[in-house]
């Protein structure tokens, strides 16, 4: 009998959301259900810190979690190294504090205010002396990608072409159009986030369960069995199919 995997889309700091969707899975597959979370617990949202706090208390407790790298977590845990790392992928002008990348609501969840007058290397110590350790090594120790025999569950997607085992987690957690108009067969489902869209979407090589919970709407939950695929729902299991 195959085991139950449950899948979590972007959560972005929403943690009103975590607990909806942990609800809605231990109402299906109890308190031991395998959850893969597909990254981006922080920015944009009100909560990050209390959402890493769950994530980390659920490790801590021995739960059967996987909690996938999202581009957004590595910005944070890059800003945390002792010299902040800027990520290359950003467009021209962006940087984490950007006020459309969600930088600064995280560091407000640990009271870390700044403003235009604050200088960067003020701002990293006041971060450094606000976020514990226990969070900045759960950022560093997120895993890029989780298989299954016939789903492989990624942040933003895989680089068409290139064999699971060797995909860069570069594109793991940033790629986009290039994953989204390959419409041939990948070697497994592939399952991802990153890319909000309006509802969790089945496009027959790959699903999508980015729903935009850092704007504001609710988070999607899906359970697979092999390949087959139900959204969580109050009523229940919903099939998602292409």
């Amino acid at each position: 009998m195959t085991t139950p995997v449950y899948a979590v889309g972007d959560l972005h700091g929403q943690l009103a959301e975590f607990e909806r969707v942990l609800t809605l899975i231990e109402r299906d597959g109890g308190p031991d259900a395998r959850i893969v979370f597909l990254g981006d617990y922080v920015d944009r949202g009100p909560d990050s810190r209390g959402l890493l706090e769950r994530l980390i208390e659920g490790h801590d407790k021995g739960r059967d979690w996987i909690t996938l790298l999202g581009n957004h977590d590595r910005m944070f845990a890059w800003f945390m190294e002792e010299t902040p790392r800027h990520d290359p992928h950003l467009l021209v002008g962006y940087h984490w504090l950007h006020e459309r990348l969600g930088g600064v609501e995280t560091l407000r969840s640990y009271d870390v205010e700044f403003d235009d007058r604050t200088r960067l290397e003020d701002l990293h110590a006041m971060a450094k002396a606000a976020v514990p350790t226990s969070h900045v090594n759960f950022l560093r120790d997120l895993v890029a990608i989780y298989q299954t025999p016939e789903v492989a569950f990624v942040h933003a997607g895989i680089r068409p072409g290139v064999p699971l085992n060797e995909q860069r987690e570069n594109d793991l957690v940033w790629i986009r159009k290039t994953f989204h108009t390959h419409t041939d067969p990948h070697p497994k489902l592939i399952v991802h986030g990153h890319t909000p869209v309006e509802k969790a979407t089945h496009y027959g090589n790959r699903i999508n369960l980015d729903s935009g919970a850092g704007y504001g709407r609710p988070a999607e939950v899906a359970v697979f069995e092999g390949r087959s695929c139900w959204l969580l729902k109050d009523v229940g299991r919903v099939p998602l199919e292409p």
